[in-house]
This record gives structure tokens, sequence and C-alpha cells, in this order.
């Protein structure tokens, strides 16, 4: 699925009008209609509605709300919030609907104190602001905002929360935008739904197709792709019958260290889980009994060191290369990554303490071989590439040092932004908070390392091992609860993950 920015989404808006053709009117009245749908099966009829308006066509769609709920026996109140005499043309149009088909009443809001009282038990739709808005609320919508965010009711904001920007929330005040229990988006979610920050304001948000103009979607250029079975599933490679292990890649897993040797064998794990055809790992002597007793289907190449990281051989007879998990940052280590950036010329993802020692030597970056797979999640990141104010700033900021480093960057979160040299970011859609837990990211790089042996570009791997790993992840908590998720659930079940991809159904 394809995001668009705000503009975008306008423009698409207004070609679907000109191309299907439909009157604007009724475009919104077909927006309306899922809304009333989503509704019915969600909320039961006991339950006060108080529709809050604003002037322009997000205000019209609430308008058109209140007329449907109205008319399928629904106890519906609408209150503009009348900060402007200006308003547009669908939104007089549907008030002149709901006064002549209707008994709604519709209440104009100069103050606060004109806001009926509100309990927990009620509904508000939120209907102010839609994804158009460029600068923070202000004035009267400010204090209507504060007091609907001040009450206990379920609050549903249509297609975007009041007061939320779009995209680019840098300049906004947080203080004034409507926190939504659920956000009815129109078509596609907004870009600034997948950063963290603004969570807290989207709540659970759903996305309702409107019948927009499928060609405006395909000619509308965007470099953002929303993760879907749809996007995934074309890219698994399928087995044939006299394929052989040989097949199926070679990988070699640099992890692990004293007491932390567990991250080399949740990694090899999860890239036999996933395909790989042999994986060796590489590891401090005193791993070795571990790792083979834990894991007898790795091979192991032992360190001459007993307890960290300190050479790196030959690569050249393998198909791919990951390091990092649990390797730590001593001297003779951050030695051993140097000399594989400098001879490694094969597909490498680089993870956890990879990562931490090409913070502390950013000298390094012109050494990553183009089209690696770096893994961080944000605190990483930040060590990378600096602090940014917020979440939008750190995307844009991952998708310069894509460009800068030629690779493939994962910043692993709620909706890991996948970023490649070419530009393009990828949001998964799958995954879940039970799968914050320790050894969670290790999983992810053997996933990565496998799909990289096996073939795989780098774009191809990054989108479909963290979208594997997430829908494993799901299946996990499916089965069990977030809070008792631990890696090798994961791990366990990425074979129902490969099973739900590939199901057509």
């Amino acid at each position: 699925m394809k995001l668009f920015r705000s503009d975008q989404i306008k423009q698409i808006d207004e070609y679907t009008i000109k191309e299907e053709p439909i009157a604007s009117i009724d475009l919104m009245e077909r927006a309306a209609g899922h809304i009333l749908k989503w509704y019915l099966a969600s909320f039961e009829r006991s339950r006060h509605i108080f529709i809050f308006v604003g002037p322009g066509n997000n205000g019209g769609d609430g308008l058109a709300i209140a007329r449907l709920l109205e008319s399928n026996r629904y106890e519906t109140g609408v209150y503009y919030v009348e900060f402007t005499e200006k308003t547009s043309e669908d939104w007089k149009t549907n008030l002149r609907r709901l006064k002549s088909e209707t008994h709604v009443q519709v209440n104009s809001l100069t103050g606060t104190d004109q806001i009926p009282v509100i309990s927990s038990r009620d509904i508000i739709i939120d209907a102010i602001f839609g994804s158009g808005l460029t600068r923070p609320v202000e004035g009267l919508a400010r204090e209507v905002i504060k007091h609907i965010n001040s009450t206990e009711a379920t609050i549903i904001s249509v297609d975007i929360p009041s007061g939320l920007f779009g995209e680019d929330n840098t300049t906004n005040n947080y203080d004034y935008i409507v926190s939504a229990d659920y956000t009815l988006s129109f078509q596609f979610p907004k870009i600034s739904f997948m950063f963290a920050e603004n969570a807290k304001f989207g709540g659970e948000w759903v996305v309702l197709p409107i019948g927009l103009s499928k060609n405006a979607i395909r000619n509308t250029i965007s470099p953002y792709i929303f993760l879907e079975k749809t996007d995934v599933a074309p890219l698994l490679k399928k087995r044939k019958k006299f394929d052989h292990k040989g097949v199926f890649g070679h990988g070699i897993l640099f992890a692990g260290s004293w007491g932390k040797m567990g991250a080399a064998v949740l990694g090899a794990s999860a890239a036999l889980r996933t395909g790989i055809g042999l994986i060796t790992c590489h590891i401090p002597s005193c791993g070795v009994l571990i790792v083979q007793s834990a894991l007898p289907e790795a091979m192991v190449e032992p360190d001459r060191n007993e307890k960290h990281l300190s050479e790196i051989g030959n690569t050249d007879s393998f198909s791919a290369v990951g390091i990092g998990p649990g390797i730590g940052t001593e001297p003779e280590s951050q030695k051993a990554l140097h000399k594989l950036l400098t001879e490694c010329k094969k597909p490498i993802v680089i993870d956890a303490d990879g990562l931490n020692i090409l913070s502390l030597n950013k000298g390094w970056f012109s050494l990553i071989p183009e089209y690696a797979i770096l893994t961080p999640h944000p605190k990483e990141f930040e060590r990378l590439a600096g602090k940014t104010g917020n979440s939008f700033l750190r995307l844009k900021r991952q998708i310069e040092l894509s460009a800068e480093l030629r690779c493939t960057i994962v910043l692993k979160g709620a909706h890991t932004s996948i970023t490649t040299p070419d530009g393009n970011v990828f949001f998964n859609s799958t995954g879940n908070p039970g799968m914050a837990t320790g050894g969670s990211g290790d999983v992810l790089t053997g996933i990565l390392l496998s799909l990289l042996a096996q073939g795989y570009t780098p774009e191809n791997a990054a989108v479909l091992g963290v979208y594997l790993h997430g829908l494993a992840g799901d299946i996990a908590a499916e089965e069990s609860s977030y809070e008792s998720i631990i890696a090798s659930d994961i791990i366990k079940c990425l074979g129902k993950a490969f099973n739900k991809i590939r199901d057509k159904g």
C-alpha cells in the first residue's frame, strides 16, 4: 500500500471526482457510509453520540455521519466549532440535508462553556480538522480540543485526529491535538501514524477504503510503502524438487561473547528456520559447547580468544555474512570488524555491537560495503547518525544515510522503517509490543543473513525478513500473550509465518 503526503491525497481525491466521475458531495457520502458501517459493527445503540465539526470538508464528513446515524436511530447531537464564518460548499450542502432530513440538533459553539456534560459512556466523533491542516491549532478550536481530551468519553476521529499534521509535526503544538481512541483513515494510513510520538493521538487506526481512483493511486509517485501481505508474498522464492542445501547458501555469523552466547544461538537458529542451507557460527572459544549443544544443526568456527571476537578469516567461501549480536566492543573485536569491512566481498548484515563499533569509529563509514544491511534500534541509530528532534526528522536522516552509505537501513520499532539507497521507504505492518524482548533483534539478524545467503537482494531480504519476523511475533502472541513472548517463540513460529504469507486466502 502506497502512503501519500496530504497534498497528494487531495490531488487523488480531485482526480477521482473528475475521472469516475463522481460529485465531491457523493464521494463524501460514500466515505460517511463506510464510517457508519464500521460504527454499527463496533458500538451498541445505547450510547449518546456528540459530533464536533469544523467548517471544512472534514466537518462536512461529520455532518453526513450525523444524518446517517440518526436515520439508523442513534441518538446524535452536532456541535459546530464556529471559529470562522467561511464554510466549504459541501459542508453547506450537508448541513441543509441534515436539517431537512433529520431532527438532529446543530449547536454552534463560540465558547467551551456551551459544550454539554459528556460522560464516560458517551461517544465523541471528532470531525473538526482534516489532514490538510498545516499550522498549530489556535483560539476556540484549541480550547474545544483541550476540552474533548479532558473527557472520559470514547473518541473517534474522522480521517485524522484534529490538530495532527499528515506528515511532519516538528512545528506542531502537541498539547492541542485530539487524543483519539480510534481513527478512521480514508483509503490510506497517514504518514504521521508511523511515528511513535503520534501514537497517543491516533489510538487504534483503521483504514476504510472509499473507492479512490486506482489509476490516480498507481500514477502518483511516492517513496513511502506500507507493507502488506500482497507486497511480500511475490518475493518468496519457490523451492524445486531437486534443490539441495548448496542451493540455499552457506552463511557465517560472527556473534557472541562471554555471557552473551545466546545471541549466537538465536541468530543461527533463526537463520536455519528461515531456510538457509548451512550456517557456521564464528564465536569465542568459550561458547563452542553451548552452541553445539543448543543447536546441533549449526557448525562452529571457534575464535582463538576465549571470551570475545578477535579475528576474521577469509569469508570468500560463504554466501553471506552476519556480524554484531553480542560481540561487545573490545579493541580486538573492533580490529576484527575493520578487517571484515576492508576485505569482505559478500552480502553482509551488521547489527547490535557491530553498529556500536561503527559508532565509535565513524571514519570507517566509507568502508561499509555497498548494499549492506544495517539493523539499528533507535538508540543505536542515534549513535550512528546523531540526535534528531522527532521521528519524522530521524526518518529524514535515515533516508539520507542510506543514500550516503549506499546501504539498506532497517530502523527497528513498532512500524519498522526500511530505507534503501535509491530513496524508497517501507513501513512494516506486522509485529507487536510482545516482541520488545531481549534477543528479538538477534532473531531478525539471523533471518536477514539467511535470506541474503539464499540470494535475495538486500532490499527484498529486508522487506521480506522484517515482515516475516513481525508476523512470526504476531503468531506467537496469538498462541500465548504479549507478556510471555520470548525470542525463541518468534523462531518457533517462523514456519507458520511462511505458510501464512503463502496462503492465498
